[in-house]
């Protein structure tokens, strides 16, 4: 694919090649609707680019390759859907433990068990954030276009190297299968991270040492770096440890290097906050619905606004805090039976009435569910 020049893609498209200007050179994965087309481009093009491709028996398999590889030293990815996603997340808690950088895009379909595979859904968004065992902090991403399908994938890349952690990239059914005009652009226009290495001799190296910022260097295996990982809670060593100092401090750093940096990992988009009385919150797909359908509502002389979380997990509280300042409603579009809206009812507290427009039958909700939403509020 030739750079600075424009293409007609579908997402999974434009998020397998993301992957690829992201630096991505290991992927494992196995074939699930509707997310396959991930994983059918990265067989084609890694091995042209030096990189690996590897189809495992299954999911469980692929997350476990994936976080093999980065500790070698490889930017990996894996892509799945629902139920693929739910395999991972023993494996998951592992890459939290063990702070393993590694991404996870979830291509989201209609569920539970193996539901809806041709149809749309946000119905993993909790799963997301939940779906592993033990205290972790998740960094969960979700694209709304083409265009940031590629460049959310560059950014879930660069964010797993940076904070040593899986980062999952959500997309679905109607993302990953749409089609739009993206400009592909030069690798040298990308911001690309790569991850902290040691500066002291291999005697000296603590793979998870406590440091200002709680992210601990990390050794390639066979770089000279001798350390131990470990899913079980260890000490900065990387060794098991019983000793409850050692435990809290091990799960703050996991805690801390998430929160103090939620600012600069949280990102949003917003439209027509400044004069609106009721804000409509929506992510992925649907949010383009609800842009939609602010414009329509606003061309009916309602004052209403959009808010678009791009980062879900940890949630952009502080933005939308303030967008709701002066507003007297939320609505919160979703393609589920309503996950999204509890976060917003914990952050809205009772200041503002907190309301819901849930579809979840396979089909996309459509503007005019929303428009009649806004109407009957008002």
């Amino acid at each position: 694919m030739t750079e600075n020049r424009s293409y007609l893609l579908q997402g999974n498209q434009a998020c397998a090649y993301g992957a690829l200007a992201g630096g991505v050179d290991f992927f494992a994965g196995y074939p699930i609707t509707p997310s396959t087309e991930i994983a059918e481009i990265l067989a084609s093009e890694l091995p042209r680019q030096g990189g690996r491709f590897i189809q495992m028996e299954d999911e469980i398999g692929s997350i476990a390759a994936i976080i093999g590889a980065s500790i070698a030293g490889a930017k990996s990815m894996t892509a799945t859907s629902g139920p693929g996603f739910s395999l991972m997340q023993e494996s998951m808690g592992y890459a939290y433990m063990a702070e393993v950088p590694c991404v996870v895009v979830d291509v989201q379909r209609g569920g539970p068990s193996t539901g809806l595979p041709t149809k749309v859904s946000q119905a993993d968004t909790m799963q997301a954030k939940w779906g592993t065992h033990g205290d972790y902090y998740p960094i969960v991403l979700a694209a709304a276009s083409i265009s940031e399908c590629f460049h959310m994938t560059v950014r879930a890349v660069n964010l797993s190297e940076k904070f040593r952690s899986p980062v999952v990239l959500l997309l679905d059914e109607v993302l990953g299968h749409m089609r739009e005009r993206i400009t592909i652009p030069d690798k040298s226009e990308l911001e690309l991270v790569e991850r902290r290495k040691p500066t002291v001799p291999p005697e000296w190296f603590k793979p998870f040492e406590l440091t200002p910022t709680h992210i601990s260097p990390m050794a390639g295996y066979g770089e000279g770096y001798r350390f131990h990982c470990t899913g079980l809670t260890h000490d900065s060593s990387g060794f098991p440890t019983s000793d409850p100092a050692e435990i809290k401090d091990k799960l703050d750093k996991l805690k801390l290097k998430i929160t103090q940096n939620s600012d600069e990992i949280c990102t949003y988009k917003q439209e027509h906050i400044d004069d609106c009385h009721i804000v409509v919150i929506a992510y992925g797909v649907a949010a383009r619905v609800a842009q939609q359908a602010v414009r329509i509502a606003r061309h009916k002389r309602f004052k209403v606004g959009l808010f678009q979380p791009d980062t879900i997990w940890p949630f952009p509280e502080k933005a939308l805090r303030k967008a709701l300042e002066n507003a007297d409603l939320a609505i919160v579009a979703e393609l589920n039976q309503g996950q999204l809206i509890n976060e917003v009812k914990r952050i809205a507290h009772s200041k503002v009435k907190v309301d819901g427009i849930f579809r979840y039958d396979g089909d996309i909700m459509t503007p005019h569910e929303i428009v009649k939403k806004i109407r009957e509020a008002n």
